[in-house]
């Protein structure tokens, strides 16, 4: 016989509810509070961040459930956190974007942006099958090169509904890959004769974090860094449209079941969130001292939902991944910079 929870059921098994998820949000919280402090002796040490606290969260993560395993009373509060979490810091980070930042670009480049990101996610998705990598590894893959990395590859996981193991071996090879651009991406500025301007755009439209746009663009001056913000920013801003997309596609997360068209174009609740505070940002609804609070809820979130979904990731799951994963990584990239060098040039 089934069980219908009366009012006062419901009432009483919320707290139950709590008290389950409270041992894995606590370890998730106690995972990225190492991340966090890891990150800023990074900072203290070396001037900047090799790795992100969002990578450092994953690994440790990741790390304290190879060596140590799960306690299984910590699974669901951990599930939550890598879930619910993120869905929540996502919303959130809509109160970044803005209908100024795209227009301050000009026409063109706008045009040229929104045209580069449609051509380097499908591209690079296309380049993630022929190397038999499964179709969500090779989609969070083309949206974390093509878009803003991690941030991208978190934001279209549950839109997807990826396994963490993808999710991590993509955060992982694309971190990694991403210190690399940022190094080597001078030297390809040197060798195009790019002057501060176009450089400044290279770098908005190949690096992966925001903040990493100043340590590519910094050798050609404060110039290259503003257009390179500026680019980034407006490149960010993709990922509610191409994650709307994504959830309408069948197989997604916002996927309808079988013959129901209808449910299948209605995205998750999360995307419409972040629209929202993408709209309210836009019509100034939001105050201008609200969000600094709001980003750093947003990163908070984050850095929780990261930790989380490192705890769910056995490490030899992901170094399975192995070559093929590096691969489309490399060569998408690659496909990426000469896509860029191209818009330069047409502009």
């Amino acid at each position: 016989m089934s069980h219908v929870l009366t009012a006062p059921d419901a009432v009483a098994s919320a707290p139950c509810r709590g008290r389950a998820l409270l041992p894995g949000l606590v370890l998730a919280a106690v995972v990225a509070g190492v991340a966090a402090l890891l990150g800023r002796a990074e900072t203290a040490l070396f001037g900047m961040q090799w790795l992100d606290p969002l990578v450092l969260a994953i690994l440790l993560g990741a790390l304290v459930r190879t060596v140590w395993g799960l306690p299984v009373r910590a699974q669901a509060g951990s599930d939550f956190a890598a879930r619910r979490v993120l869905e929540l810091a996502i919303v959130l980070l809509g109160a970044s974007v803005s209908a100024r930042t795209l227009l301050s670009v000009g026409p063109d480049l706008l045009a040229g942006i929104v045209a580069l990101v449609a051509l380097a996610v499908p591209g690079a998705f296309l380049l993630g099958r022929m190397l038999r990598l499964p179709w969500r590894m090779a989609l969070l893959i083309a949206c974390g090169n093509g878009i803003c990395g991690n941030s991208a590859i978190a934001a279209v996981a549950p839109v997807i509904g990826a396994r963490r193991e993808d999710v991590s071996a993509a955060i992982a090879f694309t971190a990694v890959l991403g210190v690399a651009v940022v190094l080597g991406l001078p030297l390809v500025g040197h060798m195009a004769g790019l002057g501060a301007v176009d450089y400044g755009i290279l770098s908005g439209l190949t690096v992966y974090a925001v903040p990493q746009v100043l340590p590519a663009a910094a050798p050609l001056g404060a110039a290259a860094v503003q257009i390179g913000t500026l680019v980034k920013l407006v490149r960010v801003v993709m990922l509610g449209p191409v994650c709307l997309v994504l959830s309408m596609l069948p197989g997604g997360r916002g996927a309808a079941p079988a013959g129901s068209m209808v449910s299948r174009l209605i995205p998750p609740l999360f995307i419409l969130g972040f629209l929202a505070m993408a709209g309210l940002r836009s019509a100034g609804a939001i105050p201008a001292a609200a969000l600094p609070p709001l980003e750093q809820g947003a990163s908070a979130l984050t850095l929780l939902a990261m930790a989380g979904l490192g705890l769910g990731v056995d490490a030899r799951a992901v170094l399975a991944a192995g070559p093929r994963v590096v691969a489309a990584v490399v060569l998408s990239l690659s496909g990426l910079i000469l896509l860029a060098l191209a818009l330069i040039a047409l502009l």
